[in-house]
């Protein structure tokens, strides 16, 4: 099998169910950013040290495959997967997990201080491009609750997973003259 197909030369893609898009598609856009964010999150486990973080990352690797399979397929029917609101109150419950260890957020702070904190606060903001593309789409097709719910959940999680992974931080101060 041949990596290239010439299929897509004149600017289109098959969705997931066959159909023809552009590649511009906001659908494509949709899940490609899924697909951005689950390549950050692969960098993010080369630098992770805590093992069940990396088996965080993993699992949620795995469930943008989900995410994307069901973003990339228009007819409803064929469908593969669909994401559920357990998977939303699994986020949900990790969160309340990570927060514990960190001292509560209620300031902006400057990403960066350190790999793996880096890395995953690009992720978190690939992560809000993807919702809204998501949100878009929603208001040009029916899109599942809960696979908008899970992005902004999964956000939600990436911010908490990347304070946890700080050497240190630096709070943001708005300078007025």
């Amino acid at each position: 099998m041949s990596v290239y197909t010439k299929t897509g030369d004149k600017g289109q893609t098959s969705l997931f169910d066959n159909k023809r898009v552009d590649k511009d598609d906001l659908r494509v856009e949709s899940y490609g950013t899924i697909d951005e964010l689950n390549s950050w999150l692969g960098l993010s486990k080369n630098f992770v040290e805590d093992s069940e973080i990396f088996n965080l990352i993993h699992h949620i690797q795995r469930r943008l495959f989900d995410v994307g399979a069901e973003l990339a397929t228009e007819d409803e029917s064929k469908r593969p997967v669909m994401i559920k609101e357990e998977e939303v109150t699994f986020l949900e419950e990790e969160i309340d997990k990570y927060i514990e260890r960190i001292k509560k957020p209620d300031h902006f702070i400057i990403p960066g201080a350190g790999k793996i904190s880096a890395i995953l606060h690009v992720a978190r903001t690939v992560c809000r491009r993807a919702e809204r593309r998501i949100i878009s789409l929603s208001k040009k097709t029916n899109i599942n609750p809960h696979l908008i719910k899970y992005v902004n959940r999964l956000s939600d999680l990436l911010y908490v997973l990347s304070r946890c992974t700080e050497d240190d931080y630096e709070e943001v101060i708005f300078y007025r003259e």
